[in-house]
């Protein structure tokens, strides 16, 4: 098949070196949306199921580990499926458009648990809705984190593109984190209302920037599905290992942000326990947003001139370094809570910028990089073959000559093939373009997995944590008064744990092979 030629909304090319204003601001949008539903569920549904509903910490980290199971299992189909659908229909728009419109109702409903249903029921409640939830996120969020690499083939403006989304991002979580708390406010002393009102409005706003990032999803010209196409659901999982075992670069860049989606899981988690028993104040999770985002916000602009100047990798290390410094200062709550920590909050945020637009603008790359490697192998077995079909043609020529066979006819060819040389009708394993193209949902459904596994168990790392300190749950107005142990638990899970995590991920980083020469020129760093 041929070269795909990519239209983005307004008619510019996706080879065209710099991507437009309007691109960059409606494809950043959709950050407004997976913003919140990452920072939302991730600071109050632990929070909500243990401190409103009466749930145990071990069921309330099960129910987030399961949900986030079925998260692995259909990400991977979500990818194929959006493979599949952009050679149909020309565009990965239709999935991200079903996500929008379905989101905002099992969002709600995720707390919108009856007053009638508490502890255990209240629970399997929560598990149906989330679930539901997170499937409509997936349809939006898989093909999303696809678009990069078929917005632009560039290395900067990848670089460029994904800083602009990491901005609103940030502001999202400021938004969501901030605002979240504080719709949840307006139901007064009926908690449950108060949680509604905030998944109502949250929702809504999360399918608006989704459904307004859709728009800029490139159209192209529907090809026609290979043969073989349509796999089972077991293949499609195959196929999602099969990226991860032939890709060093993919295995480590997602191992880096499995690490440290786990660590910034839990203390998002945290922070609103912090909030409560640390620092004796549930408003506070605000100023604790507030004090994460605005260096973010500041910051994530700086990191991407930094990526520019000594590589995004480099970049990304200095990063995580700067956010394990600022984790390990957050251990001093254990021993004097007080305002000095929205200073080592900030600086965990500042940090926070470039650990997640520097890895989002290098897996472009790796994209990239792996279909590069892949059509060059193709290209060396069709080499390959011709040259060992020239010589069989050959030997089927004077073999069938020799035979008192006429030359050129397909006997003298099946003399050469006698001989075991194979035919120039031989099937070849070459990589087309348009296939390297749709592979970019395979990657992003594997990422968005990884992703959202790490800040799970982030999530459940934390009811562990609670479970073994003694932790008390509570349900409604019911007041309980948090024994020293779980206190301290709460602390180590906002500091010392999340730096160890992510210390562990600079092992994983050092190993990434890929630097900017090796995107421009193709294969290599295997």
């Amino acid at each position: 098949m041929g070269q795909i030629t990519k239209v983005r909304p307004g008619g510019a090319s996706a080879s065209t070196d710099r991507l437009s204003r309007g691109t960059i601001a409606k494809y950043s949008t959709g950050s407004l949306g997976t913003g919140g539903f990452a920072t939302l569920p991730g600071l109050v549904l632990v929070y909500f199921l243990t401190d409103s509903l009466g749930v145990t910490t071990a069921l309330a980290g099960l129910i987030v580990v399961v949900a986030k199971v079925w998260d692995v299992l259909i990400d991977p189909i979500i990818g194929d499926l959006s493979d599949r659908s952009l050679r149909r229909t020309g565009s990965r728009a239709r999935f991200m458009r079903i996500g929008a419109v379905f989101l905002p109702i099992f969002f709600l409903a995720t707390f919108a648990v009856p007053d009638a249903i508490e502890g255990r029921s209240a629970g399997v409640w929560v598990l149906v809705a989330f679930i539901a939830a997170a499937t409509a996120f997936s349809l939006f969020q898989v093909p999303y984190i696809a678009l990069p690499a078929e917005l632009t083939e560039n290395y900067d403006e990848r670089t460029r593109l994904l800083t602009w989304r990491v901005v609103v991002l940030t502001l999202a979580i400021l938004m969501f984190g901030g605002g979240g708390p504080m719709f949840r406010a307006l139901g007064g002393d009926n908690e449950r209302l108060g949680y509604a009102i905030m998944a109502l409005v949250a929702g809504l706003v999360i399918a608006l920037g989704f459904y307004i990032s859709s728009k800029v999803a490139p159209q192209v010209a529907p090809s026609a599905e290979p043969a073989g196409a349509r796999v089972s659901a077991i293949a499609q999982y195959k196929l999602g290992i099969s990226v991860l075992r032939r890709s060093k670069p993919f295995r480590t860049l997602l191992g880096t942000f499995f690490l440290q989606g786990l660590a910034t899981g839990m203390m998002l988690a945290g922070a609103q326990y912090v909030a409560k028993w640390v620092l004796h104040s549930e408003s506070a999770v605000t100023l604790l947003f507030v004090a994460l985002i605005a260096p973010a916000l500041l910051m994530a602009p700086v990191w991407g001139r930094i990526a520019l100047r000594v590589g995004k990798e480099k970049a990304f290390a200095w990063a995580t370094i700067l956010f394990i410094v600022g984790s390990l200062a957050l251990m001093g709550l254990a021993v004097a809570p007080g305002a000095w920590v929205y200073a080592a909050v900030g600086l965990c945020g500042a940090a926070y910028a470039g650990m997640q637009s520097l890895p989002m603008a290098m897996l472009p790359d790796v994209i990239t990089h792996d279909a590069n490697t892949e059509m060059s192998a193709g290209a060396s077995r069709a080499v390959g073959l011709a040259a060992g079909a020239e010589a069989g043609a050959g030997a089927g020529v004077s073999g069938g000559a020799e035979a008192g066979l006429p030359v050129g006819t397909s006997a003298g060819v099946d003399a050469a093939a006698n001989a075991g040389v194979p035919a120039l009708e031989s099937p070849v394993s070459t990589a087309t373009t348009d296939d390297q193209e749709t592979r970019a949902g395979v990657f992003g459904g594997v990422w968005t997995a990884g992703e959202t596994t790490g800040m799970a168990l982030g999530s459940t790392a934390l009811t562990l944590v609670l479970a073994l300190t003694g932790y008390l749950e509570s349900s409604g107005s019911t007041s309980v008064v948090q024994p020293d142990s779980a206190v301290l638990g709460i602390v180590l899970a906002f500091s010392l744990i999340p730096a160890l995590a992510t210390a562990a991920s600079l092992v994983t980083l050092r190993a990434y092979p890929l630097r900017r020469a090796d995107v421009h020129r193709g294969p290599g760093g295997r």
